[in-house]
């Protein structure tokens, strides 16, 4: 194979990806599909998941932090198809915007829930397939998760420990022939991030074009990175060009500095 075709995925892959109806997931869907993969995607919103089914794409609605949710999204996608050679772990929420004295409980355990708890979900439900077909696990961790992230602590708490997940699957899987590693998005444009960064603003009493500054300022590259960025990692991760890469934990994120 030469070096320039193992830089795309094999055809026929089997992919699930948690959250896969919007934003970054919706984006890693659509390039594993236009590599010929066959992909299920989960949302908690049926009506997204509606909207990105069909043709390549299968879905369910499952909860990524709840373990009977995932025990079904596991048992129908892999009805659909046949097996699984790559899971990716993306489901994710903000979580709340304060000090750490004035965030709630419930809001600090739901953060941790959805993305650290639905992490080893996707992890303990698809490492048996994953081992089966010597496949691969990528979690969508965060820039967060190698930096401090003041008045966001369970945001950042929660992607550090999806970077200690992985690095542990990594060894614990690695001898049965599936890697493990994480990605990490900077600041992702996209409605999502402008919602960050209000709450942000809001926080400190100054304007949104003054907050999206200062987190630009902190940017090596003094640019936002895209969602198709963030899939063209993750479709590298599943190449043969990638087959030696585990226990990773790889920034996609113009060099942010600082949080």
């Amino acid at each position: 194979m030469s070096v320039l075709k193992s830089l795309v995925p094999q055809r026929g892959l089997r992919v699930l990806i948690t959250a896969g109806a919007g934003g970054i997931g919706r984006a890693i869907a659509q390039g594993f599909v236009e590599a010929d993969a066959r992909v299920h995607i989960s949302d908690v919103d049926p009506g997204a998941v509606a909207a990105v089914s069909g043709g390549a794409i299968s879905g369910s609605t499952a909860n990524a932090g709840d373990e009977i949710d995932t025990a079904r999204l596991f048992d129908e996608a892999l009805g659909t198809l046949g097996g699984l050679d790559l899971v990716i772990a993306n489901a994710g929420i903000a979580g709340p915007t304060g000090a750490v004295s004035d965030i709630a409980t419930e809001a600090w355990d739901q953060t941790l829930d959805v993305n650290l708890r639905g992490a080893y979900l996707a992890a303990r439900f698809g490492l048996p397939h994953l081992e089966a077909s010597r496949g691969a696990f990528i979690a969508i961790s965060s820039v967060a998760g190698r930096l401090g992230y003041g008045f966001r602590t369970p945001y950042a708490a929660s992607k550090w420990g999806v970077v200690g997940l992985v690095k542990s699957l990594a060894v614990e899987a690695g001898p049965k022939g599936v890697r493990a590693n994480a990605v990490l998005p900077g600041v992702v444009a996209g409605p999502r991030m402008d919602r960050v960064i209000a709450a942000r603003a809001e926080q400190m009493g100054i304007g949104f074009d003054e907050m999206r500054d200062r987190y630009l300022q902190k940017i090596s590259l003094r640019r936002m990175v895209t969602a198709e960025e963030i899939a063209a990692t993750c479709l590298f991760l599943a190449s043969p060009g990638g087959s030696a890469i585990s226990g990773q934990a790889i920034s996609v994120c113009g060099n942010v500095e600082t949080l």
